[in-house]
């Protein structure tokens, strides 16, 4: 069975259980109070009738004149007026048989109500002249009974009105209220293996939990895409790269074999050979970093991280490796709030990432300043990393986050092609995003930012 369907099921039971509910609460009250009104009226005529037949007063004849004029006669109304003897039982002759606990409550000093069918009865005990009188007054309401068989019948169609009403209603609701997730099915429909990088256009849900739902499925599209390209270019590039070493410490072993022992050429090979086994050695590690760092589903360990603190560390660890850096860390925009540049991360991921970053942007510069700036906006980190090196070529860009791509103009510095792809993978990886200004000959600008308290 369909969503839809189950959703207008639900609300059509639902609300005919709320609406038989509201109508047998209806049906009780007026049953219970529909005749409250007739009963006054026998009442009244009980004072009434005591008042005429057992009070010797000289207006009894006014009194009983008036009564005939302008209280009208109920259907089927008859006065029953007797001695009351409180050792029996009353012996009335009623058209219907009263029960004990009528004459109990009269006895109490109690008016006595009692209705059997469409037969009212009301009855009273009053003491004239030392002594006692039951006074019964008898009638039909037919009006009454006809009103709440009037409501009976409205009742009654008014619930199958309202279920049927109900289930138009809530198959129109629950038509309108999947409207969202039924475009997010479709669009997820035009995604295939050959266009992972279409997305879902998460703020035209309006925020709401289907807008948290496409920002999932986008995420879940981030991981696959990820995970493709790391494999596509792993399959596409691996082979090449791990060969061309493999081919020269072959090609080496060979010759030396044919030199003799210490002398140059012999030396010569094998500084060859332990040159080419190291280069193997960083691709593999390299690649191992590239697939690990790749959206493939595994948990990752994360800590709350301080990025200001992350960034001496990056600074440090870099000129420890290349002592001839200059890096100027600007830390002068930051909050007073530390809650602002925290965030929940993989500290040794993201630290090589960065690291990578500041790494290529000090050594493609030969050196020269190169500007780590810190700014934070609440809701997102700004890591901008400037240089003033030999910049990226127009037509090179859109390449360089290629696995082994190597710009054009890098033919002189020493470098795997490895570091920006496996950077892109741990930003990623963290929710985060790197755009990339740059002008060939004038520097680059490589800008990271990633989002604070996002949960994963």
């Amino acid at each position: 069975m369909q969503l839809a369907k189950k959703i207008t099921l639900l609300f059509a039971i639902l609300s005919a259980v709320i609406i038989s509910l509201l109508s047998g609460f209806v049906w009780y009250f007026s049953n219970e109070f529909a005749f409250e009104d007739f009963y006054k009226r026998l009442e009244a005529r009980v004072n009434i009738a005591a008042q005429i037949k057992l009070v010797k007063d000289a207006n009894n004849d006014a009194y009983a004149k008036m009564r005939a004029q302008y209280l009208e006669r109920l259907p089927s109304e008859k006065e029953y007026v007797i001695k009351a003897d409180t050792n029996t039982h009353p012996n009335i002759k009623t058209d219907d048989a009263l029960p004990k606990s009528f004459f109990d409550k009269i006895s109490e000093g109690k008016t006595a109500r009692y209705r059997k069918e469409n037969h009212f009865y009301a009855g009273k005990y009053f003491d004239i002249y030392d002594q006692g009188y039951i006074v019964i007054i008898a009638a039909n309401d037919p009006f009454g009974f006809r009103e709440l068989k009037d409501l009976q019948k409205i009742l009654i169609a008014g619930f199958f009105l309202s279920v049927f009403l109900s289930f138009i209603v809530g198959w129109k609701f629950s038509n309108y209220t999947l409207v969202p997730l039924r475009n997010i099915i479709k669009s997820m429909k035009k995604i295939k293996a050959e266009n992972l990088h279409l997305r879902l256009d998460v703020k035209s849900y309006g925020g709401d939990e289907m807008s948290d739902l496409a920002q999932t499925f986008n995420n879940m599209l981030n991981r696959l895409e990820t995970a493709f390209e790391t494999q596509n270019n792993f399959i596409s590039n691996a082979s090449h790269e791990l060969r061309t070493p493999l081919t020269i410490i072959s090609g080496e072993v060979e010759l030396a074999t044919r030199a003799e022992m210490g002398s140059k050429e012999h030396l010569a090979a094998l500084a060859k050979i332990k040159s080419e086994a190291d280069r193997l050695e960083h691709i593999l590690t390299s690649l191992l970093g590239l697939a690990q760092s790749g959206f493939n589903g595994k948990v990752q360990p994360r800590e709350l991280v301080r990025i200001d603190e992350l960034l001496w560390e990056i600074t440090d660890a870099v000129i420890q490796v290349h002592p001839e850096s200059k890096i100027q860390l600007d830390l002068n925009e930051l909050p007073e709030d530390e809650a602002a540049v925290t965030l929940r991360a993989n500290k040794n991921l993201l630290k090589l990432a960065l690291t990578n970053i500041v790494s290529n942007a000090c050594k493609y510069s030969d050196f020269k300043p190169v500007s780590v700036k810190l700014e934070s906006n609440g809701s997102l980190l700004s890591i901008a990393v400037n240089d003033q090196g030999i910049g990226i070529p127009q037509n090179d860009i859109q390449h360089i986050f290629e696995p082994f791509f190597r710009a054009s103009n890098t033919s002189n510095f020493k470098g795997y092609g490895v570091g920006l792809p496996l950077s892109l993978n741990i930003i990623r990886l963290h929710r985060g995003s790197i755009g990339i200004k740059t002008q060939e000959g004038f520097g680059t600008e490589i800008k990271v930012m990633l989002p604070v308290n996002i949960k994963f």
